[in-house]
């Protein structure tokens, strides 16, 4: 009965909390030592894990409101990656190459540089989190109506957290574990490119997404069977290429 359950209070930002807690696994074993040491100086001994879900609740509060819509770049149906209208409060990929551009200069406070380290590792896995490429029409899925099985959800829920939940009753580690099984090689050619080109290609797994997922669908283990190896390649993508763009900043 694992596949019946169903996280519906799914918060609406991100991939769920083992999603990104997955992410920032398969990227601390894929840091040089030098990134490791700087990282750990500047989270104060803690790991990437640790924060890995601060931004989803931070975003709610005052003070980091201006951050809300860091999580995601949307994109409507008669829209493309190319012609979209940009968010004027940003977006994923615009806050990600600012945090990287940032961390690069080295002038940051070290107040400043452990919240924009923070920002960074999050906001890498909601660049490969499908949905977060949505529709502004329908907030990204939330308001695109299913069943998954047999239970009212929305479609980003079940990308967040719905698809992961109920296919393994794994921890995050055995997660990062199972997933994470490329070589060298493999893993340089999935860290190739930058923000714009892996949003892009996000976007264009939503765009399947929405496809085969009509409003009103009734969804079971056809469908989880179907995309659950996309959800693992993605978490796979972000934690490798997070690596990838920390080891350069450090």
């Amino acid at each position: 009965m694992g596949a019946l359950l169903l996280m519906c209070s799914t918060n609406a930002y991100s991939w769920g909390q083992k999603g990104h807690d997955v992410t920032c696994a398969i990227a601390e074993n894929h840091l040089s030592r030098r990134a490791s040491k700087e990282i750990s100086r500047i989270l104060e001994g803690k790991s990437m894990v640790y924060w890995a879900n601060w931004m989803d609740n931070a975003s709610n509060t005052d003070e980091y409101r201006y951050t809300k819509t860091w999580h995601y770049k949307n994109i409507d149906a008669d829209e493309t990656w190319e012609t979209a209208e940009l968010n004027e409060k940003g977006d994923v990929v615009r806050a990600i190459n600012e945090s990287v551009a940032a961390l690069k200069e080295g002038k940051l406070s070290k107040e400043e540089e452990a919240l924009t380290l923070k920002f960074l590792i999050h906001l890498v896995g909601d660049l490969h989190c499908p949905m977060h490429m949505g529709h502004k029409s329908d907030r990204g899925g939330n308001a695109w109506q299913i069943q998954f099985f047999g239970r009212g959800t929305n479609l980003h829920s079940i990308y967040d957290s719905g698809i992961i939940e109920s296919t393994h009753k794994w921890t995050y580690t055995e997660w990062a574990k199972e997933v994470d099984t490329v070589n060298k090689k493999e893993a340089a050619a999935i860290s190739a490119g930058n923000p714009e080109i892996w949003g892009k290609e996000t976007y264009l797994i939503t765009s399947k997404i929405y496809e085969s997922t009509p409003v009103g669908s009734k969804l079971s283990y056809d469908y989880q069977s179907k995309w659950t190896p996309v959800i693992e390649i993605q978490l796979l993508r972000g934690g490798l290429r997070l690596a990838a763009i920390l080891n350069e900043i450090f």
